[in-house]
């Protein structure tokens, strides 16, 4: 089989950590390698070295079997090799086209010919099953339209080599469908692929080998097809994994959020959530399941504080908080993970230690007379840092925008953990993690169940919410379709009422 990358012998060291320990691997043509590690395991250093945004401070990279020097990312593109980072890097007021041709326009320096360009961008959506409009804005597309935007960056810069890092944490299962058989689709043409990925379905759908990396070391390059994930899961991780979760059957208390006939607007103005009610109870974990974008969003910010509603109420306990501030509102008992993370969760310019009292900053222990108490500040972040195994280059001084996006998560996810509260509102918490984090943070959400606390899901994946939750609410175009306990619920008909079809009690009772 012709080898097209050999990497050999990569270090890269960071001040107080190794993040890449002498990796070797090699890559196929057509082939799709998974690399398989846990958050801050390395796996994205070692593509950055690989495009050019990182130097290895020992090893070397050849590209069909001669040494490359590689510099920058146009020493990387000039040697067929590309990127789909997990932070897309478009320009969102620009167009498609205008996006893929950005630094390559077609042309002379006084005219740039985007009609050409348009043309070969929709040669290229086709021969590879890339459909896009080409003279769509970025700002309109959706973030699966925006994922195939930087694919067909790569495939006009003539890549050979794709890197996709973590490409589907931002995608609905739809999408997720058709990303994979979009990959299937140019390993079939020749295209080499290194896809970064924490999800073992993932893998086990469309790799053909998968590197296995942990705490900065190669453990293991496994044929997929003849390794299990449970297998895959163990060397990742480097213990036993345990797929099951130990749910224990409890009865609910006291209400704890009492949603009355709330409706709020979306971004564009129309209304996005339309005369919602709901409770949930001490006690009990009640999962939110749609397709993304049919009001769930509007639904948590409006009980967060992060927007305003136009009718109805929201009560935490005893308390109306409906126009209460975000401040107001934490102080109440309420703890929130938010669906974006570097936009609602983290000042990515802040240190952990920063980052890790977000809202509660100003409340003893953290704060006495007006004035930050560092010692407090130090002592907590570095509390959360060893409970949630959040890895940095330079511990509580390392910035929140120096970390991989799991460790990211797992610093909110600690943050609001750690907070006083009585209703956790958890969207998307397990977004971006390796499967040994997600275990500890299902086993925490378990927890805070188990010590009488409401907990408010919303997770795209089903699964997660069919195996959690105590009750499970569909949610449609912004209305509440209907609500199953656990015990009848499974992925048909929550997937029905997700669709927007009612059953047939509630339709006619």
């Amino acid at each position: 089989m012709d080898v097209v990358l050999e990497m050999r012998g990569i270090v890269k060291d960071f001040p107080g950590l190794r993040a890449n320990d002498h990796i070797s691997l090699q890559l196929h043509r057509g082939e799709i390698l998974a690399l398989l590690g846990e958050n801050g395991a390395g796996k994205t250093t070692l593509m950055n070295i690989l495009m050019g945004l990182y130097a290895a401070d020992e090893g070397e990279i050849l590209i069909h079997g001669k040494k490359a020097d590689i510099k920058n990312p146009r020493d990387a593109n000039r040697l067929g090799i590309g990127m789909v980072h997990q932070h897309f890097k478009l320009v969102h007021n620009f167009t498609v086209t205008e996006n893929i041709v950005l630094g390559q326009e077609p042309g002379n320096f006084c005219y740039i010919n985007l009609k050409q360009a348009a043309k070969r961008v929709r040669e290229l959506s086709e021969t590879y099953g890339l459909e896009i409009d080409p003279d769509a804005r970025i700002e309109s597309i959706t973030v699966g339209m925006q994922q195939r935007t930087e694919i067909l960056k790569m495939l006009y810069r003539d890549a050979e080599i794709l890197i996709f890092d973590e490409p589907t944490a931002v995608l609905m299962p739809r999408e997720i469908d058709e990303l994979m058989q979009i990959m299937r689709n140019l390993a079939a043409q020749g295209k080499s692929i290194i896809l970064i990925t924490h999800k073992l379905k993932e893998i086990k759908q469309v790799a053909d080998r998968c590197a296995i990396i942990r705490r900065g070391k190669l453990v293991d390059t496994v044929s997929v097809q003849e390794t299990s994930s449970q297998q895959m899961a163990d060397q990742m991780v480097g213990r036993k994994v345990s797929f099951q979760l130990d749910k224990e059957p409890q009865d609910a208390g006291a209400c704890v959020l009492r949603v009355e006939d709330l409706s709020v607007k979306n971004n564009l103005g129309a209304m996005g959530l339309k005369h919602f009610s709901f409770q949930v109870r001490e006690g009990e974990i009640v999962g939110i399941a749609g397709v993304d974008g049919n009001g769930q969003t509007e639904l948590v910010e409006a009980i967060a504080g992060l927007r305003p509603s136009c009718g109805g109420q929201i009560w935490l306990g005893e308390r109306e908080i409906t126009h209460l501030s975000v401040q107001e509102r934490i102080h109440a008992g309420l703890s929130h993970i938010p669906e974006d993370r570097q936009r609602r969760g983290l000042v990515l310019d802040f240190t952990l230690e920063e980052n890790l009292v977000l809202g509660t900053c100003a409340d003893p222990p953290f704060s006495r007379h007006g004035l930050l108490c560092r010692a407090e500040m130090h002592r907590h972040a570095e509390q959360i840092i060893e409970n949630f195994d959040i890895r940095s280059s330079e511990g509580t001084a390392s910035t929140a925008g120096s970390l991989s996006g799991g460790n990211q998560q797992k610093a909110i996810i600690g943050r609001e953990l750690e907070k006083e509260h009585r209703l956790l509102i958890a969207v998307q918490p397990t977004r971006g993690l390796d499967v040994g984090s997600i275990e500890y943070i299902h086993r925490r959400l378990l927890e805070e169940r188990r010590r009488g606390k409401a907990i408010l899901l919303v997770s795209l994946e089903l699964d997660e919410v069919l195996e959690l939750s105590d009750r499970i609410i569909a949610v449609n175009n912004g209305c509440l379709i209907g609500e199953l306990a656990q015990a009848d619920a499974n992925e048909s008909n929550v997937g029905l009422m997700m669709a927007g079809v009612a059953r047939k009690e509630e339709r006619h009772g």
